[in-house]
């Protein structure tokens, strides 16, 4: 597991807001939706899959996820350089989270569609 950042702030006393602090953005939510599904990916394929982030905010979210210990990098000494992402032990232990927000998430879109044909 990779080294954890000492300088970090204190995580909150508060299970469900550690966890959000983990997954603050939409981003790195959609991050580990696309690891969990395809497994390793390289940069420019985690960023088509991902969707409609800039280079920039990926990079930012992939470290500091990184920092975090829930994506582990490899760099491959090429010509250009090769990287690939990961999840790591503790990125998979994300799995049921993402599983129930599939699951919620799906319900609701279901629910919505059927208040809407309803109403029409």
């Amino acid at each position: 597991m990779p080294e954890l950042n000492n300088q970090r702030k204190p995580l909150p006393a508060c299970p469900v807001e550690t966890t959000l602090a983990l997954l603050s953005n939409k981003w790195k939510v959609l991050i580990l939706r696309d690891l969990q599904r395809f497994g390793t990916m390289r940069f420019g394929a985690l960023k088509r899959s991902v969707g409609d982030v800039s280079q920039k905010v990926l990079t930012a979210n992939l470290r500091g996820m990184e920092a975090d210990g829930l994506v582990s990098r490899k760099v491959y000494p090429e010509v250009p350089p090769r990287v690939e992402y990961s999840l790591t032990e503790l990125g998979e232990s994300l799995k049921p989270v993402l599983d129930a927000m599939w699951r919620w998430g799906d319900q609701y879109q279901k629910r919505m569609a059927g208040e809407l044909e309803e109403a029409n």
